[in-house]
């Protein structure tokens, strides 16, 4: 509070603006010593919740989300790493080995995999007049990139669909494609002869399909940054993602990166917010990650400032969240004294969230015409705040040749990925500069474009053995279903499996030597035993898994009630034959690609 003797002096306005701008940098100056404000949340102001139990076994701990006081750029282990569950209920999803959740011992050897881009990249180009318009105006402005907006698959009309800015902070258009490759601009009746499904100002957006939602009118719902005339997310809904509502609601204040995404496991709406503050060892406020959750779009409460805006301590304001770490590339040379997180889009994938981080590591270099470099990166989490990102180098690039499409700025996309069958169909946006259409025709942060890139389903990592025969035993696990399954590539070696009781006992005749090797590559077959038809005995009783490989890799495991193989895992933005936001019909999508 300022002294008595400057309060309600109406000559002395000018000083007290003053004052209100040096106390913000004062308190800027020391974020370190600044306590995050505890949320104004459903649950009271007490910071004490009932305890909450995952699908997965992961006991949360109160308050949640954790109130972090400043971020390390340590990378650090989730703390159900450290401490996993006793036993392991597996009922929801195909079960990856991104880390050792899953594992209590093993002899088969982890590989991380990239994404490998498109040969035929880009995908989607400017090629329209409305592609050029925007802020810059004329033809210095060329953009059709999803920024990060959405791709996703309506199973309503069984198309894949894509929204992106148009043209520099300009307007939002809409594509539709049925094999991810190939994309057409429908000609729509919101400004007739376009594709335009909206004509307002925006930087960044997310476009999120709710296949979930029971009201036909927010199917699809956009969070816009709005820069005029108010700064900050606008909500909008629509029954198809070309007919939008007026703003519905305005989310609180926030830089231009915000994104959202949804957390299924939790049933909440979450905030992936930009902003300057605290990192220890930094001199100065850095780029970060904020957090915040609702349970509903327009009832849940929203945050009052972010800590760059914060105006008086007793704000409520966003979670310290994540930033990047000590591990991510910084080039030679680059004007930043850390690399930083520039953005997190995230999505359900089978059992799991997957992050898609883009990492800032130099500014523009305005001088030769580049944008600044952002790459994509992964992490993984399964409580939903805590990242586990096992390795640092770029999951997609940017290239480091002038004159390709993706020569800088390359981010991620809302929705994360699409499942095509055996394949996982990553979009992804990149910037030229003026290295193709030269100084007269862009400028250093434009030409963008839309690419792809290609991950086999399940395939972030494998765990893999040579010609000498390797196993690895599972923790406890809990299952209610009937039919195991693997992702596997055992092609020119082989698989098999046993299951072994509570006392570690193998159970007969789910038997090393009862069970058929499997001898193919497939991101869905079926484990059988002689002499064993289901699993329904050992339904609800804690049993472990043990896989012997030899000359293979194997990416997942899952147990399903289904024979066709669902694993009712959440399949990120969808893919044909899915009939919603989970895998309830299996094998039924691989063939739905081959149609």
């Amino acid at each position: 509070m300022l002294p008595g003797c400057f309060r309600g002096r109406p000559d002395h306005l000018a000083l007290l603006s003053h004052l209100k701008v040096f106390f913000n940098l004062l308190l800027i100056a020391s974020f370190f010593d600044v306590v995050t404000a505890n949320s104004a949340s459903e649950a009271g102001d007490s910071g004490k919740q009932d305890p909450i139990i995952l699908y997965n076994g992961i006991k949360l701990a109160s308050p949640w989300p954790p109130h972090l006081e400043s971020l390390t750029r340590d990378p650090t282990v989730p703390p159900y790493l450290n401490v996993p569950p006793d036993v392991i209920p597996i009922d929801v999803g195909r079960q990856l080995f991104v880390d050792d959740f899953l594992i209590e011992h093993t002899t088969l050897k982890r590989i991380f995999h990239l994404a490998e881009p498109y040969q035929g990249n880009p995908i989607l180009t400017p090629e329209k007049p409305w592609e050029y318009e925007g802020e810059w105006n004329g033809d210095r402005g060329p953009y059709t990139i999803p920024f990060s907006d959405g791709v996703w698959f309506d199973p309503r009309d069984g198309l894949l669909k894509m929204w992106y800015m148009a043209g520099l902070m300009n307007s939002t258009c809409y594509a539709i494609s049925k094999d991810g490759i190939r994309w057409e601009r429908p000609s729509l009746d919101i400004k007739p002869g376009t594709n335009i499904v909206l004509l307002a100002n925006r930087d960044s957006s997310t476009i999120w399909f709710d296949a979930d939602e029971s009201d036909p009118t927010r199917r699809f719902k956009m969070f816009r940054f709005q820069k005029t005339p108010r700064r900050g997310l606008v909500i909008q809904f629509s029954p198809d993602g070309i007919h939008w509502s007026k703003e519905i609601a305005w989310a609180g204040p926030c830089l231009d990166r915000t994104t959202v995404f949804y957390n299924p496991f939790r049933k909440v709406w979450v905030y992936s917010i930009k902003d300057f503050g605290p990192v220890q060892g930094s001199k100065a406020p850095e780029r970060l990650r904020r957090y915040w959750e609702q349970a509903d779009l327009l009832s849940s409460p929203f945050w009052e400032e972010t800590f760059w805006e914060r105006s008086h301590l007793q704000s409520v304001i966003p979670f310290l969240w994540v930033t990047a770490d000590r591990l991510d590339p910084l080039p030679e040379g680059s004007d930043l004294p850390n690399p930083q997180v520039y953005n997190l889009d995230a999505v359900a994938y089978e059992s799991l969230m997957l992050g898609l981080f883009a990492i800032h590591q130099r500014s523009a270099q305005t001088d030769i015409g580049r944008p600044k470099l952002n790459e994509v990166f992964v992490g993984f989490s399964r409580d939903g705040f805590h990242w586990y990102r096992p390795f640092h180098e770029p999951f997609i690039s940017v290239s480091p040749h002038p004159g390709d499409w993706n020569w800088g700025n390359v981010q991620s996309v809302g929705g994360g990925c699409l499942i095509m069958g055996e394949k996982i169909f990553f979009y992804y946006s990149g910037r030229a500069g003026t290295s193709r259409l030269g100084k007269e025709k862009s400028f250093f942060d434009a030409d963008a474009s839309t690419g792809l890139a290609f991950l086999r389903r399940d395939g972030f990592a494998s765990m893999v053995a040579d010609k000498v025969e390797s196993g690895l035993t599972t923790r406890r696990l809990h299952f209610t279903g009937k039919y195991l399954f693997v992702n596997a590539n055992v092609r020119d070696g082989e698989l098999k499996a046993e299951i072994l009781d509570d006392q570690g006992k193998v159970v007969a005749p789910f038997t090393k030597a009862n069970c058929i090797p499997l001898r193919r590559d497939s991101t869905l077959q079926p484990v059988l035993w002689n002499g064993g038809k289901d699993l329904t005995r050992l339904s609800g009783r804690p049993i472990r898994l043990r896989f012997f490989v030899r000359n293979g890799s194997l990416y997942s495991f899952w147990v399903s009630p289904d024979p066709n193989g669902a694993s009712y895992g959440y399949v990120a933005a969808g893919g044909p034959g899915f009939t919603g936001s989970r895998d309830t019909v299996g094998r039924d999508a691989l063939e739905a690609t081959h149609k």
